[in-house]
């Protein structure tokens, strides 16, 4: 890493100067040694061999690279938006490494120099990301110019890179060329506009350093440093003299004597936060006013460790109305209410800008609490305000259910109650669009998504089936892709009773009429699931599994999967035997499949033609047009295919389909005769 020119250091700055300079030569050499190492393990490209240079090869390591990528997390907060930022970049270029693999002929040699280029510019991501989180915060404050030359470096190779690549003049997906082009453009404002982290904390650490071990600090800085990275108790300051004493060692002790000037830092934060929480109990015994007061109070004179997670981020108090804001978080609705009401336009734990002021009652933390308090004889906190659901009666009356009864009981350890809550949750879902609203804004979700794996395969069918109803609203199917609930859908998908693996793959189509959830559950296994379901399900499972696999394998990227997992055979058997009911469905996922390379050689390969030929000739409009399409993927480059149809007398439907058939009917009959037409000329 190049060291930035700076002006000389003030005799006031002389040691933050030094440490500087010494961080700056030891992220130098450190990242320069990564690089050295990774040379060694990937052969410098002028040293490859042409069979070590295979194109597919490549995309290989590139889908694992920007796998492995998308899952390191732990970022250190100062650090954390522009982490997440470059990771989620890398894993929107997933989808074109896998699309890529299905056109490698067509791959030029400057593109393969571009991908070989990306191989490099992923190794060194992975490698800042995985330092961004270990590294100390304050050595990443510091070091801001440093940090922010590595982003610039790295948007810089991945911007130009994917420019040489030509993707308008490759066969894959619109989609996809879209979501390259919006990355690109993401890579090229990064680095014009990226921001390093902690200009304010620099300034303030600086005035803190220079000062004497015995001069107090000014306690507005202290709490600026304390809130902007997260250091709310004793021991984050631990955590953070860990990550610096792990830095002396890994340079061998050259750097021990600024750490130890910066413990010196760290020690004062480490003051002002136990000062801060004995005011904050001492405020807590003198005001009796309120019952959370008291209770508080109780807590402090038994000396009970509360929870982090039970915790406001603010007052660092236990939560007796918890929240969830836009971001995630979640916090003691008075404090974020007053944070909200002073004019921040931001979340206080990770400073992402807030899309919503709504706040949200966290439900599921609320009855947590309550449990902990009763559990060590505390009043537990109460709230004015309870949702109710909407229950019709057999007389057609209505009756309104305390949502927080149904959730305690869902998280019982009573089988017989976890079953009858997940299985009246499924009921309230279907019946009333409210109820899906109130019950995923409850926290009930994720609760569900555990319930997939209960051994009870009855709570296993209920538990899927409300998340199915709930998935009906379209922010619902945020929330359940966020509470990672499609490898427990796949998993009731493959192991679950008929019924339940049914609307396992129903709410798998539903979810995935979003296009960025088509991606992940492709990658999440659930192809392969959904073909088994396919091949040997009930007629209705068949159906659910055709619908969601249609859906899925408009993304170009999950053809192969579908192909792979040996889907054709059985769509060209259902094609074919006469008086198939699922002849319709199957016609039509044939046609979107025989697109991909591998499904035209299946298709190919078992004497499809003659009934494809007949459906033309007289099947239904529907059926006719994807027949059709079929015939033409067949037949390009294929003069033989060619030869088959039109001695099969196809011609004159082709050209009746062509006169009086649908838009796309008469755009595919007029491709396959134009087909015909050219071979017939030569």
């Amino acid at each position: 890493m190049t060291i930035p020119s700076s002006k000389p250091p003030t005799p006031d700055s002389r040691f933050w100067w030094d440490l500087r300079t010494r961080h700056c030569k030891y992220l130098s050499l450190s990242l320069s040694l990564a690089r050295s190492l990774s040379s060694l393990t990937h052969y410098p490209r002028f040293f490859m061999e042409e069979e070590e240079c295979e194109v597919s090869s490549v995309l290989n390591h590139l889908i694992l690279a920007a796998t492995e990528i998308s899952e390191i997390d732990g970022f250190k907060h100062v650090i954390k938006r522009q982490c997440f930022d470059l990771s989620r970049r890398i894993r929107f270029l997933a989808p074109l490494f896998q699309e890529l693999l299905d056109v490698t002929d067509a791959i030029s040699n400057d593109a393969v120099s571009a991908l070989l280029s990306l191989k490099e510019a992923l190794a060194s991501a992975k490698e800042l990301l995985q330092f961004c989180c270990r590294a100390s915060q304050v050595f990443m404050i510091l070091e801001r110019e440093q940090i922010k030359c590595k982003f610039n470096d790295l948007a810089f190779n991945f911007e130009e890179a994917i420019g040489k690549i030509s993707c308008d003049k490759l066969d894959i997906s619109e989609e996809v060329k879209e979501q390259v082009a919006l990355v690109t453009a993401q890579f090229g404002r990064a680095r014009e506009l990226f921001d390093p982290p902690g200009l304010q904390l620099y300034d303030n650490l600086l005035s803190i350093c220079n000062q004497s071990y015995d001069v107090i600090p000014e306690q507005d800085k202290l709490h600026i440093i304390c809130e902007k990275l997260h250091f709310t108790n004793v021991g984050d300051i631990k955590q953070e003299l860990i990550a610096l004493d792990k830095m002396v060692v890994d340079m061998g002790g050259h750097f021990e004597k600024s750490t130890q000037d910066m413990s010196t830092v760290l020690k004062k934060i480490e003051d002002f936060i136990l000062t801060e929480s004995a005011d904050v109990i001492m405020l807590s015994s003198d005001d009796s006013s309120t019952q959370a007061d008291e209770s508080y109070t109780k807590l402090c004179s038994q000396s009970l460790v509360i929870p982090d997670e039970f915790r406001c981020p603010i007052s660092l108090e236990l939560m007796k109305d918890p929240v969830i804001i836009s971001t995630g978080q979640t916090y003691e609705r008075a404090c974020i209410k007053k944070w909200l009401e002073a004019g921040h336009g931001t979340c206080p734990k990770t400073q992402q800008i807030l899309s919503s002021s709504v706040l949200i009652p966290n439900h599921v933390l609320y009855i947590l609490i309550s449990n902990w308090c009763e559990a060590n004889g505390v009043e537990p906190p109460k709230r004015t305000g309870k949702l109710r659901l909407c229950k019709a009666t057999s007389d057609g009356s209505s009756e309104f259910i305390d949502i927080d009864t149904l959730l305690s009981r869902l998280t019982s350890s009573d089988i017989e109650d976890q079953r009858c809550t997940a299985e009246e949750l499924r009921l309230l879902a279907k019946r009333s669009s409210q109820n899906r609203i109130l019950i995923a804004e409850a926290g009930a979700i994720p609760l569900l998504v555990d319930l997939l794996y209960a051994l009870d395969k009855r709570t296993q069918e209920h538990a899927v089936t409300a998340l199915l109803n709930l998935s009906i609203c379209g922010n619902n199917k945020e929330h359940i892709m966020a509470s990672e609930a499609v490898l427990g859908i796949v998993h009731v998908l493959k192991n679950g009773v008929m019924e339940a693996r049914e609307n396992a793959a129903a709410t798998l189509f539903s979810l995935s009429t979003l296009n960025e959830n088509k991606v992940l559950i492709g990658a999440s296994g659930a192809i392969k699931a959904l073909v088994t379901l396919f091949c040997e399900g009930s007629q209705r499972g068949k159906m659910d599994a055709a619908t969601a696999l249609f859906n899925l394998c408009l993304y170009q990227g999950n053809k192969g999967r579908a192909i792979r997992a040996g889907i054709m055979p059985k769509l060209t058997e259902m094609v074919t035997e006469p008086g198939e009911e699922m002849r319709d469905v199957a016609l039509a996922l044939m046609a979107l499949l025989v697109s991909h390379p591998e499904g035209k050689a299946v298709v190919g390969s078992m004497n499809a033609m003659p009934t494809l030929v007949d459906i033309v000739t007289n099947g239904s409009p529907k059926n006719k047009e994807n027949a059709t399409s079929v015939l033409v993927h067949l037949c390009i480059g294929d003069p033989m295919n060619v030869s088959s149809a039109c001695s099969l007398g196809v011609i004159n439907p082709l050209l009746d389909l062509a006169e009086n058939g649908s838009d796309r009917g008469k755009r595919k009959a007029a491709q396959l005769l134009e087909l015909i037409g050219i071979l017939r000329s030569l």
